[in-house]
């Protein structure tokens, strides 16, 4: 592995570098700064999560729109453009002018950051990496455990000495001084896959190259969606519930703080397991397994009554969203090629990024209406292990599918 690294020290490096920056478009950081947003802008709880729905459902159209311009355009440009267009929301978000100005700085973190950034990351590393896609990825992933270690602390000591418009010039000085420039001297090489002196592109499934429209046509993608977006979903409605769940349970968030690295940490740990099981016994195999442990930690929520079950419960999330960071990143070329990846990948995104900005809004509805969320995860955890069953489903057909291309050949 550490050769492996050495080797390809370059590109891995630039992926890691992609969903390491990535953070400042992710909800577990702008949450930090509601307080001062709610404070600036005189908005209800109600209107800053709508503003932020629909900024976040903007930048999913936005990512199908554009995502296929990851299979047309030169990486290097691609990702200084991003990156300008990511810098400038940074400072959008520092000017405190009318509320539009606010949904438009929202629309560019969430489309650059936790959309184009993640994309970009993703899918160059599965079309740069074929044997040992697996392990690459794994540690392209990384970037998004190590920000979820460092950025919110930083973010909040800086929050506390310099306030929340120079903490959002930082992150753009960060973005334009520093990722800039880096990623410009990481991306002036373009690799291509060992084996193949003139093209990055390898073939899925029957040997084709699929389109957008042929995969989604196939009955394999809308099998895979559900259990792509579950582990993006329900964490995300957990983390936004911490609060409510902390006042169900009589707990104090500082009680349950410790849970934030212990996602990290197996975040980590997912990651890089599941690249080496993705090299080792293929993606198939891990299709049924991938939720278990989001499974398990959900069915913890409702019974705990300490909060080192929360602990737990975010540890187990953390572990399944690791392990489907990587495979995901694998999937997708494996079984549907490369040469329209981009294009593929940004309709997966945009499904779950969309997805993902409801989740929360139709658990507060049901929080509202009475069912708060402990009772809501036990649903949940049901709706997972189907998830798990529906993944054994699909393996098992691909798997068939495999076998009949394989008695075509002559």
């Amino acid at each position: 592995m550490l050769h492996f690294i050495h080797q390809n020290l370059r590109w891995l490096a630039a992926g890691f570098l992609l969903t390491f920056a990535s953070a400042f478009g992710q909800t577990y950081l702008i949450s930090l700064f509601a307080a001062d947003i709610k404070s600036a802008w005189s908005l209800t709880d109600g209107e800053w999560g709508a503003i932020y729905t629909i900024a976040t459902l903007a930048a999913a159209l936005a990512l199908f729109w554009r995502g296929s311009l990851a299979d047309t355009m030169p990486l290097s440009r691609l990702c200084a453009l991003v990156t300008v267009l990511f810098a400038l929301s940074c400072l959008l978000m520092a000017w405190r002018g009318p509320v539009w100005v606010l949904g438009v700085a929202l629309f560019g973190l969430r489309f650059c950051g936790h959309g184009m950034y993640t994309h970009m990351a993703m899918t160059a590393t599965g079309r740069w990496f074929r044997a040992w896609r697996g392990r690459a990825l794994s540690v392209v992933a990384q970037g998004y455990a190590t920000a979820e270690i460092i950025w919110p602390a930083l973010a909040v000591l800086a929050l506390q000495t310099l306030g929340a418009n120079v903490t959002w010039f930082l992150a753009a000085a960060i973005l334009a001084f520093l990722v800039l420039p880096f990623m410009s001297y990481l991306l002036a090489e373009e690799r291509i896959p060992e084996g193949s002196e003139t093209t990055d592109e390898s073939a899925g499934l029957a040997g084709r190259h699929w389109t957008r429209a042929e995969a989604a046509r196939h009955w394999l993608l809308p099998a895979l969606l559900p259990i792509m977006v579950a582990p993006a979903v329900l964490c995300t409605i957990t983390y936004f519930q911490m609060t409510h769940v902390a006042a169900v349970k009589g707990w104090t968030l500082p009680q349950m703080a410790p849970g934030y690295p212990a996602f990290a940490v197996t975040m980590m740990i997912g990651s890089i397991s599941s690249g080496w099981l993705l090299d080792r016994f293929g993606s198939t195999r891990l299709l049924p397994l991938v939720l278990l442990p989001l499974a398990l930690g959900l069915g913890l929520i409702q019974p705990a009554v300490s909060p080192w079950t929360w602990w737990l419960c975010l540890g187990l999330l953390g572990l399944s969203m690791g392990l489907a960071m990587t495979l995901w990143g694998a999937v997708l070329p494996e079984f549907y090629g490369t040469r329209h990846l981009g294009a593929i990948r940004s309709l997966t995104s945009t499904v779950t990024v969309f997805i993902t900005a409801l989740g929360p809004g139709v658990s507060g509805l049901l929080i509202d209406a009475g069912i708060n969320y402990p009772r809501q995860s036990m649903v949940l955890t049901v709706a997972t292990i189907t998830l798990c069953g529906l993944g054994l489903v699909v393996s098992k057909g691909v798997t068939a599918q495999r076998h009949l291309a394989q008695n075509r050949l002559p």
